[in-house]
């Protein structure tokens, strides 16, 4: 059975290898909270297609070994990049106990997704060179100790903040005392899907930016001096002229 990243949500943002798997699947279990139907599309007519979001984590793996154990092609799709928050750890280790054999298709992950969706590098050399992936914590699983926004914001890194757009107004108010009032926001809901919403603004207003469109899910939080508009940084070494470059055909050191 085949894990697969499915992306932001856009149904031609998938891997090759994604859409391949798709196209052969008679089983496909997906997160219909934050995934387009389009991106089912590419399943065959005759594909079972069951949405995980009403099912808790031992009744989805009870819905993937019967379709294993039945001679099934099976897909579990997981939103954004199998790599972040997708239970991946949880779920194969229930298919080992059971003798599945799986494997993992990347896919695109939901930052990456909305910074090309405003044409920002998230780091700029000499302004943010580290990005830092995070969450916080309401209803969900606890934190580790040592995960805390203020160690995070106190590296003064770019943070892209996941399932958290319904604490914006509290992280907005500690992440201030680090990056000031200033410090440039970007919020994307539902990026590459037709019912995305991008919103700019700082720490001292994106709350309110946020109330205002009404925003409850499937939204990454992006915050650092690397989102400003027009923010000017060094250039990268990599590309200076200056450079010592090996002549063409010599390994470079």
């Amino acid at each position: 059975m085949h894990f697969v990243g499915a992306g932001p949500g856009a149904a031609d943002l998938l891997t090759l290898r994604a859409v391949e798997l798709l196209n052969e699947t008679d089983l496909c279990v997906f997160p219909g909270t934050y995934l387009d139907e389009a991106v089912l599309g590419h399943c065959p007519a005759g594909a079972r297609l069951v949405d995980s979001q009403h099912l808790d984590l031992d009744e989805i793996v009870t819905e993937l070994v019967a379709a294993h154990r039945a001679g099934l092609r099976v897909v579990r799709l997981c939103s954004g990049d199998t790599a972040l928050y997708s239970a991946l750890h949880e779920q194969t280790r229930r298919l080992d106990r059971a003798g599945v054999p799986w494997d993992v298709t990347p896919g695109v992950p939901a930052y990456a997704a909305a910074a090309a969706r405003i044409g920002h590098e998230l780091t700029v050399p000499e302004v943010a060179q580290s990005v830092v992936l995070t969450r916080t914590r309401a209803r969900s699983t606890a934190m580790p100790s040592g995960e805390t926004l203020a160690a995070f914001a106190a590296t003064g890194a770019t943070l892209v903040l996941h399932l958290a757009i319904t604490r914006t107004r509290v992280l907005a108010k500690e992440l201030t005392g680090f990056y000031g009032p200033d410090c440039p926001v970007v919020v994307v809901a539902n990026a590459s899907q037709p019912a995305e919403v991008v919103l700019r603004g700082t720490l001292a207003d994106i709350a309110d930016r946020v109330d205002r469109a009404r925003l409850r899910r499937a939204a990454v939080i992006m915050v650092g001096p690397a989102l400003g508009v027009g923010v000017t940084g060094a250039e990268s070494y990599l590309y200076d002229p200056a450079r010592d470059r090996p002549a063409r055909g010599q390994p470079s050191t």
